[in-house]
């Protein structure tokens, strides 16, 4: 959950975001060596008098042309990964529907039977003392921790998207199209997102809730709901 005075990421729950986080640092630490090199260049030409053997040097020249591309590669080769790893859904243990509407979202788990039910925002007026405004539903996504879980998204009325940052997810979800992603829990916990796509005149009222458990716990949400 992030803060007011937070200015990085929020905490990693899913192998994904951790390695999203590894890679931003990685990202920020280039581009701080590049910035100094540049900065130390600049202060040097403007302090000292270059001679003509060093303007027209090819040696410079063929080290700004070589290191740009060796800065390139090692910015590629990890983001290529993290690409390959959010696309790969082996196997899931659950499989999860999530539908957009205006201005809700539509849960089913396709593994069980008749299991579905709509989100809601809780109002300010109904919410209960200490749970968040305007990112609290009225019936959270229960997942089991540590076990692959595969979301299908899509959308009943025009463009929304489903995005926890916590999780590393965030998949658009498009009337008559299908798109899919996939994430694993680290930990168990609370995990807040929301529609990520201008969706109309209450895009910021349709949160999104999932609620991270052990199996024990989620076999037993699940054996309720589906008796109720």
């Amino acid at each position: 959950m992030a803060n007011h005075s937070q200015l990085g990421f929020q905490d990693a729950s899913s192998p994904i975001m951790e390695e999203l986080v590894e890679f931003h640092d990685h990202a920020l630490i280039v581009a701080l060596a590049i910035c100094s090199l540049v900065l130390y260049l600049l202060a040097l030409m403007l302090m000292e008098k270059l001679s003509s053997n060093a303007v027209d040097a090819q040696e410079v020249e063929l080290i700004w042309t070589i290191l740009p591309a060796i800065v390139l590669i090692l910015l590629a080769l990890p983001s290529l990964q993290i690409l390959y790893m959010m696309d790969e859904i082996d196997e899931p243990d659950l499989t999860l529907k999530a539908i957009g509407h205006q201005w809700y979202w539509t849960y089913e788990y396709t593994d069980f039977k008749d299991l579905s039910f709509d989100s809601y925002m809780i109002p300010t007026t109904d919410l209960p003392q200490g749970h968040f405004r305007l990112l609290e539903v009225d019936h959270r996504v229960i997942i089991p921790m540590e076990s692959p879980i595969r979301v299908i998204i899509t959308a009943g009325d025009v463009l929304h998207s489903w995005a926890v940052p916590t999780l590393g997810v965030k998949t658009d979800a498009i009337p008559g199209r299908l798109n899919q992603t996939s994430f694993i829990t680290s930990r168990p916990g609370i995990f807040y997102g929301q529609c990520s796509e201008i969706c109309g005149a209450n895009h910021s009222y349709m949160p999104i809730v999932v609620e991270s458990t052990p199996l024990p716990h989620f076999e037993a949400w699940s054996s309720l709901l589906s008796s109720s």
